[in-house]
């Protein structure tokens, strides 16, 4: 019997040391330089050990920032969408990488007066990998695109650009009440016409019981991304997460180095209110699952938010976006996740065609039926 517990015990471990290697392996393992306080591998572009907060010395980081300043100079504002973008000074012409729109103008960024970024996820998807994802995107249900979509003019527009974000952490504190409900069943008689005869028959009947409760809520909210951009609405941005908040970096300029970058357009204020709308819609969802009983009715809370803290986030995303027929369509990819979504136009042409083609057969086939009925008779 021991022998018995003594491999079930083994089993058990074994399996959990599975589920921790698997765990592991799906979080990002720390790399670099030991930290010369505590051993704590620390990254090349980390200021600080993460385990131990001991300065950490960062090498090239001067060589990289004169890079940086050489390589972003030219500022562009476009006259259609409002977008505000840093690119290589060496593109002589530029388009709008979120409206397609050739209608910019170039700016000096010292006019907006716009906080620098705090974090920034770098890119992880290569332009190659994200070409590459767009040309098998495309080519899923072929059948329905239009026959005129000139791929060669479409992939030249893919783009990697650092986006916006600010992200807001903050307690969420609720009073509330509602009806709780609970159910009971009562056996009941009734008569009912059986083959022309009254019968009497037995249900059973679902009754409520309600009773007032009303109680106190809290929880810590974060990480929920809100989209500063001026040409990436919210919609567009939920297609394509989440992001691993857990690889950001503290903002250096030299990681923008190559890329272009967008200047946020949302101001704090306007943001936060978006946050506070999020986090009391999951506020009332918890709450609402917290409540006992089978049911709930007339619930009201009423919340306050404290201990506030607000970052602002520069997010990799590649962007495709062109015009056909005067209609613009957009491709996204996460540049840390590699997640797809995007439009693209459809031929109604060709569905109507194929639609027109299956009610054909279908009055093909009930003729068929309906000759071979009248050549029977």
């Amino acid at each position: 019997m021991p022998d018995v517990v003594d491999n079930e015990e083994q089993l058990v471990a074994a399996e959990s040391v599975a589920d921790d290697e698997l765990v592991a392996a799906e979080v990002p393992q720390p790399q670099g330089t030991p930290c010369k306080a505590c051993g704590c591998p620390v990254e090349p572009n980390d200021k600080f050990c993460p385990a131990c907060g001991t300065p950490h010395e960062i090498k090239g980081v001067a060589e990289k920032k004169a890079e940086a300043r050489q390589s972003i100079k030219k500022y562009f504002h476009c006259k259609t969408c409002g977008a505000n973008v840093s690119i290589d000074p060496q593109e002589l012409s530029y388009v709008c990488p979120f409206c397609d729109s050739t209608y910019v103008v170039e700016y000096s960024p010292e006019v907006s007066g716009r906080q620098l970024p705090e974090f920034v996820i770098p890119f992880r998807v290569t332009p190659d990998m994200a070409m590459e994802k767009f040309r098998a995107w495309i080519k899923g249900n072929d059948w329905y695109r239009p026959g005129d979509l000139h791929m060669a003019e479409i992939e030249d527009k893919l783009c990697g650009v650092y986006l916006p974000f600010w992200s807001f952490s903050m307690l969420a504190e609720s009073r509330w009440s509602a009806s709780i409900g609970e159910y009971w069943y009562k056996t009941e008689s009734y008569t009912t016409m059986e083959n022309g005869k009254m019968v009497t028959k037995t249900r059973r009947v679902q009754h409520t019981e309600w009773w007032p409760l009303s109680g106190r809520h809290h929880r810590y909210y974060s990480g929920y991304m809100i989209s500063a951009s001026k040409g990436l609405t919210q919609a567009d941005a939920d297609r394509i997460k989440p992001f691993t908040l857990l690889a950001a970096k503290r903002y250096e300029p030299y990681f923008l180095a190559g890329w272009a970058a967008e200047e946020y357009q949302m101001e704090i204020a306007e943001a936060q209110k978006i946050c506070y709308e999020e986090f009391y819609r999951r506020e009332q969802t918890n709450i609402r699952q917290f409540l006992p009983g089978d049911t709930s009715r007339s619930l009201v809370v009423k919340t306050e938010f404290s201990y506030e803290n607000s970052d602002l986030y520069l997010l990799p995303i590649y962007l495709l976006t062109y015009r056909y027929q005067d209609k613009v369509y957009r491709f996204l990819v996460n540049g840390q996740t590699g997640l797809i979504n995007g439009d693209k136009p459809v031929s109604w042409t060709r569905i109507w065609g194929v639609v027109g083609g299956g009610v054909g057969l279908l009055i093909l086939f009930i003729l068929i039926i309906l000759l071979i009925s009248v050549m029977m008779k």
